[in-house]
């Protein structure tokens, strides 16, 4: 059967909700709930049917039957489902999973005075259900199925060619099946809810708290569901399979892989990347006496009124492509993009593309984390390795060792992550991972996947939770030729990152060479920030110059002084210009400098909408032109990192980007009207800020 229970999980959840509540809409909590706990040493292979369950005041109680005979079994709910919230209806309840912490063959020692129970229902009942709304969900021809997304699980369910319908995680997707569409706990419910009313109905089900068999087996299977139509509330109870908790065998060892990392990046980079490490350090060394000698870049450019936005065409994009090409001294290339906003939208399509290749898969980005989420996505890795594709990772040596070292709010209460990311992507597989260094403490900040050279993405977003389940950011999935050139420049970051370094990089451009790609898809721009090449910074700075009509920016650092004042000329010569920022960011000092960056942009007359929690987008429109990737508009990106941005004019793309990215985060975001208090710390900060951040 698999885990064909998570299919109720929408539906149960849904209907039991939609039963009590009709069609209100529902309101998801941030977090989703889960209690770790301690597993059974088996994974089972029978169903686990439920005779007696209840609840008290702070734990469940299940006793069931299983192949060898009666079992108790539980675990504590109250310290993750907040009941007074879902009582008051200021938030969704469920679907909650909460593991059973125990199993035991002896009857409990203590058994609750006051319980609560709960009607059992059949795995028959549970079939019929579920049957029924899977009908209306997943089609049963072709080899497609649906991913559902219930906040921290996401499911992959569908029928096999002898129509049999199967559910599991969405990493363990059979590789010849497809995502068709993909579905989040909401859609479900909307699509649940007659289902579920005209299943009660049917049955004569008139009772509040029900428990359902589900049948479920294996590893990560539901075995049973509880629902509450009062609160309305439901919970899953789950049965986990065996894990090893890896635990760093000491709190000093990040320290000292970054210790180990940086020396290296500096003694072995001298011997075998001479050229590309002295590169460096002369246009880090420029760059910092350029900010030093440079005039304060936010001065009060007059006391002139701010004028109104100015109506009439803008710039010529025709005129602007030609003056890229020179700017960059290439032309474009070309492709297709399809914007991928948010962890859900970004990693449904990555795991598709992953259990789907034939051929090869070439990973490149900042971080690859060790939490509970990269470690997903690394088993897949390791997993689809081990099955003969090529897999290459990269990543930047100092950005995920670092990464390491910080946890975030939501990670699991029990989860402790690998000690080496390098060494668990290398363990039990054939992943080749290269670790690029760090000279003078320069980062590669560029994420690229590449898939069997036929799709790519790139984008702002690393792998990582917070990526998945926290953060607002965004990635965009790529067609044609372009995704040539961003396998070209996955190539030669790899090849520089080997044993040979620069000889290796020059080999590999040698091999490259001009190679000629052909034409599909609509123009699209690869641009860079690359040791002594601002490309990126450049293009959007004349981007701005050239502005007429509107500039939107969506970044989360607003440090690079140049830009903001770049900008602020712009709303003075009557441009529309709107920038949507977070007020908390990831780097704790930079909120502060965003604070008075926005209050500057505030004074003339920009637009500055702040966005409710962590906005990590970057991206950018100009007068139809848009610019977005890995770069922030910062010092790092601009001008000493290795960046990759996309850009493009194609109307209905950057009309698309509009529209998916800009509208909806301009109504979430709440517009500035009055500066934000400033403290005289904040502008040594800053100060600091412009040679730091």
């Amino acid at each position: 059967m698999g885990h064909s229970t998570i299919l109720l999980s929408g539906a149960l959840a849904t209907l039991a909700i939609a039963a009590s509540c009709g069609a209100q809409a529902a309101r998801t909590n941030a977090e989703y709930p889960t209690i770790p706990g301690r597993f059974a040493e088996e994974i089972i292979t029978e169903p686990l049917v439920a005779v007696e369950a209840f609840i008290d005041d702070t734990d469940f109680y299940v006793r069931y039957r299983d192949a060898q005979g009666m079992a108790w079994s539980g675990g504590s709910w109250a310290s993750r489902i907040g009941l007074g919230e879902i009582e008051a209806g200021e938030t969704y309840g469920g679907p909650y999973i909460l593991p059973l912490e125990y199993h035991r063959r002896e009857p409990w020692s203590e058994p609750p005075d006051e319980r609560i129970g709960g009607r059992i229902l059949s795995m028959k009942d549970w079939r019929v259900f579920r049957d029924r709304l899977v009908a209306a969900i997943v089609p049963r021809t072709g080899s497609v199925g649906v991913a559902l997304h219930f906040y921290a699980d996401d499911y992959f369910i569908y029928y096999d060619e002898t129509g049999v319908f199967h559910a599991q995680r969405l990493l363990d997707k059979p590789d010849d099946y497809t995502v068709g569409e993909s579905l989040s706990f909401l859609d479900f419910v909307r699509r649940g809810v007659p289902v579920l009313e005209a299943f009660l109905a049917e049955h004569g089900i008139e009772d509040r708290r029900i428990v359902f068999n589900t049948g479920d087996v294996g590893a990560y299977s539901l075995p049973f569901l509880y629902v509450n139509l009062d609160l309305p509330l439901a919970v899953f109870a789950r049965y986990e399979p065996p894990h090893v908790m890896r635990r760093s065998s000491s709190s000093a060892s990040p320290y000292i892989q970054t210790a180990g990392h940086v020396t290296r990046s500096h003694l072995f980079s001298m011997v075998f990347r001479p050229v590309s490490s002295v590169f460096r350090l002369f246009f880090v060394a420029t760059d910092a006496t350029y900010e030093t000698i440079r005039p304060d870049w936010v001065v009060e450019l007059g006391a002139n009124p701010i004028p109104a936005v100015a109506e009439g065409p803008g710039m010529d994009l025709d005129a602007w492509e030609a003056e890229l090409d020179e700017l960059t001294g290439r032309p474009t290339s070309s492709g297709t993009i399809e914007y991928l906003i948010d962890g859900e939208a970004f990693f449904t399509r990555l795991i598709d593309a992953v259990t789907t290749a034939d051929e090869s898969i070439h990973l490149r980005t900042y971080i690859f984390d060790n939490d509970d989420y990269a470690e997903r996505i690394g088993e897949l890795l390791k997993r689809r390795s081990n099955e003969g594709i090529e897999v290459k990772m990269l990543f930047d040596g100092l950005g995920t060792i670092i990464s390491t070292m910080e946890t975030q709010d939501t990670l699991p209460e029990d989860w402790h992550g690998s000690e080496s990311v390098h060494r668990f992507l290398e363990e039990g597989s054939q992943i080749d991972v290269r670790q690029a260094p760090n000279p003078w403490l320069t980062g590669d900040h560029v994420k690229t996947i590449t898939i069997d050279r036929r799709v790519a993405f790139t984008g702002g977003m690393n792998i990582a939770r917070e990526y998945r389940y926290d953060w607002h950011d965004m990635m965009m999935e790529l067609h044609g030729p372009v995704v040539d050139l961003l396998q070209d420049e996955f190539d030669k970051a790899w090849a520089r990152a080997g044993f040979l370094g620069d000889f290796g990089y020059v080999l590999e451009r040698l091999r490259i060479g001009n190679r000629k790609v052909g034409e599909a898809g609509y123009p699209v721009r690869v641009l860079f920030t690359r040791t002594g090449d601002r490309e990126i910074f450049r293009a959007q700075k004349q981007a701005i110059r050239n502005a007429q009509r509107y500039i939107f920016v969506e970044n989360a650092y607003f440090t690079d002084d140049a830009m903001l004042y770049e900008l602020v000329k712009a709303r003075r010569r009557g441009v529309d210009v709107r920038v949507i920022m977070p007020l908390v960011t990831d780097r704790g000092p930079i909120t502060r400098n965003n604070a008075l960056a926005a209050n500057v942009m505030l004074e003339n007359g920009i637009r500055v909408f702040v966005y409710p929690g962590m906005s990590h987008v970057k991206a950018a429109v100009f007068d139809g032109w848009a610019c977005l990737g890995s770069a922030n508009w910062d010092k790092w990106s601009l001008a000493i990192n290795k960046e990759l941005n996309l850009a493009t004019s194609h109307a209905p793309s950057v009309d698309g980007l509009l529209e998916q990215l800009f509208e909806p985060d301009f109504t979430k975001s709440v517009e500035l009207t009055e500066p934000f208090p400033e403290r005289w710390s904040d502008f040594l900060l800053e100060f600091v800020g412009d040679f730091v951040f």
